[in-house]
């Protein structure tokens, strides 16, 4: 997937306010592809921060290593993501970014981020970006610390199911998801037994079907309803008072 075809891009793109040139900015992101294998780290945490990612093709995510041997995973990225957008502004990593599965990133540098700044509706769409990756990591804050298990799982697979369906990437309610045991227990705070035992019960509850990297959602609004889900921090649409400022 092309930046051009992320979330906030096509809003500002449907919205007028990008222009042949914005869009020429945005494609020349794109000119040197890196192909990247399955578990590839991109970076090390304290590692000097000069450029960020984009995510073609594949799954990433950020994490910290902790001193008893274990992640505590940050963010995963899908197809269009921008990887080290948090490091911004920081002269090292504040975190690791790996591949989960074989895929392909456009590397490009912070140069390159402070030419698309220079132009207002570029400016407005990497900001916008890089809030909403923000806003992702702190719901996960909400419902880690106040949700019983079952809770936390449902809320982890419907906001994959709502993120993967805005790229085209779920089909009659299932999608893929190659995200391994230990991944998800490292993510959730829980041990992978307790994780087999909260996937046993919505599977129990006719809500989830995982089939290894299958992930079926029978009913994703009764699934919504279990995990009290909030859209809000994803939703798709911009402020209107963004498209006054951009068609001024």
């Amino acid at each position: 997937m092309a930046l051009l075809d992320t979330v906030v891009m096509r809003a500002l793109s449907i919205q007028g306010a990008l222009s042949p040139e914005d869009r020429a900015l945005l494609l020349g992101l794109e000119l040197s592809p890196r192909n990247v294998s399955a578990r590839e780290v991109l970076w090390e945490e304290g590692a000097e921060a000069d450029l960020f990612c984009v995510v073609k093709e594949g799954w990433a995510y950020s994490y910290r290593n902790l001193k008893n041997g274990s992640k505590q995973i940050l963010k995963f990225y899908l197809p269009g993501d921008i990887i080290g957008m948090r490091d911004f502004g920081f002269a090292r990593r504040l975190s690791n970014a790996s591949m989960i599965n074989k895929g392909v990133v456009y590397p490009f540098s912070y140069q390159q981020l402070f030419e698309l700044l220079g132009r207002s509706s570029l400016a407005v769409g990497i900001m916008t970006t890089a809030i909403r990756q923000q806003a992702i990591i702190s719901e996960r804050l909400v419902y880690l610390g106040q949700y019983a298990a079952h809770e936390q799982l449902a809320h982890f697979l419907y906001e994959f199911y709502l993120l993967l369906k805005r790229i085209e990437a779920v089909e009659q309610n299932s999608f893929i998801m190659p995200l391994t045991q230990q991944l998800i227990s490292d993510a959730l705070g829980m041990s992978p037994v307790h994780l087999s035992r909260t996937f046993s019960m919505l599977r129990e509850k006719g809500l989830v079907i995982r089939d290894r990297q299958q992930v079926t959602l029978p009913d994703p609004e009764a699934l919504a309803q279990l995990a009290g889900f909030n859209d809000s921090y994803i939703d798709e649409f911009l402020p209107p008072t963004f498209t006054e400022f951009l068609n001024k």
